[in-house]
């Protein structure tokens, strides 16, 4: 079964915590790291051999998902790439964005 692109959007009152969704990856079997991008960067289209979480700490980053289309992510936001999906990314606006990745 293959399982599909999907996001979830951030629904709290407060801002993400890192050290939290970190912890979260983690007890979900995910390998992870932090990763940054500035302002204009722009990953070409690629694909993946390992199942991806990206989740956002701040700044905003639009994806570009094969058989899906564009979705944008905002601080909180989390998204899960199945491994050979190919997609794209680009930051948004003028704030550096931050976020977690997670790999399986």
């Amino acid at each position: 079964m293959i399982v599909p692109y999907r996001v979830e959007r951030w629904n709290q009152n407060s801002a993400p915590n890192p050290a939290m969704l970190r912890h979260i990856l983690v007890s979900e079997g995910y390998t992870v790291f932090q990763w940054g991008d500035s302002p204009g960067s722009i990953h070409p289209m690629h694909k993946n051999e390992k199942d991806e979480s990206h989740w956002v700490v701040s700044g905003s980053i639009e994806f570009n998902i094969e058989r899906y289309g564009n979705v944008v992510l905002e601080a909180g936001d989390r998204d899960f790439i199945p491994a050979g999906t190919y997609h794209s990314a680009r930051v948004l606006g003028d704030e550096h964005v931050i976020y977690l990745v997670g790999e399986k």
